[in-house]
């Protein structure tokens, strides 16, 4: 018979720090393979007979008026600035579980992702940089900087046990800190010239969602309304929009309002109540207890955990794949292929994810562990990261967006978009070669030396 984790053991422990990262790790890999499969539609839609109808789906323009102000834009940004929005909102969210409770919580375990993402952006950013500065692709700097959690995960999972769990964790707790860093570049770098009005009206419907907070709302409708006027002003503000979403995930409440114990010690009256109302016959009664009993449940969860448990699917299996259906479809013919070969922007972007990515990575975890900021995890050699490092060069979906900001001319974004292809399947690739030899996860160990790791 299987027996059940107890409090305070090791098991427990493990089971209350890794759940959150299996969770992650499993929805994403699943949710990779839809995002595969949306940049291959998009690739075969935009090189057949129908390209036409392609573009013309993207760029038509959608027009909703609020009186006051209006959105004017076309389907294509609108997917990359309002449904992308979600998608920053729930990196967010994980962002902030990670900083209070995850990988990311203490100095100690947080110290090798950290400087592992910090090599991982830096370096790829330098070698573009190397190859673009003062030419009219200067801007894409940013490009490489970016790890696609989607598929990296699923190219681990892929592995199985010949990739520790502890690897699997440094590269989500990674790409964890190369999100935040990319939402600090589109934030800082990426921003059209201000609006001080809007900017206001942002700031103001930041202070009504804190307001409601400490008024003690629980209601999800007013914050939704409140988070679509926070987002379009944040739209109106040059500011970009998805930084709307990331501003309302660090204001999300990651404590529930009833402790545990008071779930603990009030369920048991409310079952019993259900359940001398139905023997009665009382339907009022019952559900009456019903409605405690959900309020009881939902008040005893994290808001933070409960948005990202209900988002993060639609995430993973409709806004990502909808955002690559919309953005990877480039035409691949001769010239377009010989453009890219002799462009600066191609070979900045290629071999800042290819060999810049792990190259980084590397170098800043090893000068993390050589000077005793940081130690490696339970099973996780030096070769690991190497192995971390070719993955993180997987840069799809924020190296997409960054190049829709950074570039407005077609051609500039043609060469980055297959230079991104490209890398990210050679990173794969190579990612998933370099590991399938490299040695994986003994028997017995993963889990259990994470708890005592973390205990």
């Amino acid at each position: 018979m299987t027996k059940l984790p107890l409090p305070g053991s090791h098991v427990f422990a493990a089971d209350r720090l890794v759940r959150p990262a299996q969770a992650f790790v499993q929805a994403e890999a699943s949710g990779g393979i839809v995002l595969l499969a949306a940049a291959v539609l998009a690739l075969l839609w935009a090189n057949s007979p129908w390209d036409g109808a392609y573009h013309d789906l993207w760029h038509a323009r959608l027009r909703l008026d609020f009186n006051r102000t209006a959105i004017d834009d076309t389907l294509g940004h609108l997917v990359n600035d309002g449904l992308m929005a979600i998608f920053f909102f729930v990196a967010g969210l994980e962002i902030k579980r990670e900083l209070l409770h995850g990988e990311l919580a203490s100095r100690r375990r947080a110290a090798l992702p950290v400087a592992a993402a910090l090599g991982g952006m830096a370096v790829p950013a330098a070698i573009y940089a190397a190859f673009n500065a003062g030419s009219e692709g200067a801007r894409g700097w940013g490009i490489p900087m970016a790890t696609d959690i989607a598929f990296s995960l699923g190219v681990l999972a892929l592995l199985g046990r010949r990739a520790p769990f502890n690897v699997k964790v440094l590269l989500l707790a990674l790409a964890i800190v190369d999100d935040l860093g990319a939402i600090a570049v589109i934030a800082v770098f990426y921003s059209d010239s201000l609006s001080a009005g809007a900017l206001a009206w942002a700031v103001a419907m930041v202070v009504l969602v804190v307001a409601a907070r400490r008024a003690g709302v629980t209601s999800a409708w007013p914050y939704v309304v409140l988070g679509a006027a926070l987002w379009l002003a944040v739209y109106k503000s040059g500011v970009h929009a998805t930084i709307a979403g990331v501003v309302l995930a660090m204001l999300t409440p990651a404590s529930p309002v009833f402790a545990r114990e008071r779930f603990e010690g009030s369920a048991a009256g409310l079952f019993t109540r259900f359940r001398a109302a139905r023997e009665t016959g009382d339907r009022d009664a019952e559900q009456a207890a019903l409605g405690e009993i959900e309020r009881l449940a939902r008040g005893s969860e994290a808001p933070l955990d409960r948005l990202e448990r209900a988002l993060h699917p639609w995430v993973s299996y409709l806004v990502v794949p909808l955002f690559a259906l919309a953005n990877a479809g480039i035409a691949i013919d001769g010239a377009a292929l010989r453009d890219a070969a002799s462009s600066s922007v191609t070979a900045g972007v290629a071999l800042g994810l290819v060999v810049g990515k792990p190259l980084g990575v590397v170098l800043f975890a090893w000068l993390a562990v050589r000077t005793g900021v940081a130690t490696l995890p339970a099973n996780v050699r030096m070769l690991h990261i190497a192995g971390v490092g070719l993955l993180a060069g997987i840069g799809f979906t924020v190296s997409l967006f960054v190049t829709g900001l950074a570039f407005e001319s077609a051609a500039l974004q043609a060469e980055a978009k297959m230079a991104i292809l490209g890398a990210s399947i050679i990173a794969g690739a190579a990612g998933y070669a370099y590991l399938r030899v490299a040695p994986g996860e003994p028997d017995g160990q993963g889990k259990e030396e994470l708890a005592t790791e973390n205990a």
